[in-house]
């Protein structure tokens, strides 16, 4: 970085903003995906997709800095990962476990 030049958080505190919730932006696209297959009547591939979403967002919650998880980080990071793994995998299991029609 050069030396007269502030910092991106401060020249575009906008774009600073919303690089820092990259994870989470990432997270809620895909669950974005599981909504729309849930939506087109593909329930089941549908869960599946937001269970591994929530399996992913513990891994990016998990491998992250706190610097750069933004709002993916709420509680300590040994509780956000443990939730949000159980809630994926309970998910996943869930709708890969009901019988189809």
């Amino acid at each position: 970085m050069s030396e007269g030049r502030p910092p991106l958080y401060i020249r575009r505190p906008f774009v600073a903003g919303l690089v820092r919730q990259l994870p989470l932006l990432a997270v809620l696209a895909v669950v974005g995906v599981g909504l729309a297959l849930v939506t087109v009547e593909h329930w089941r591939r549908g869960l599946t997709v937001m269970g591994l979403a929530l399996v992913g967002a513990a891994l990016l919650r998990l491998l992250l800095p706190e610097r750069r998880v933004g709002f993916l980080a709420v509680r300590s990071r040994p509780v956000d990962v443990v939730l949000l793994a159980a809630a994926g995998l309970a998910l996943t299991t869930i709708s890969l476990a009901i019988p189809g029609l």
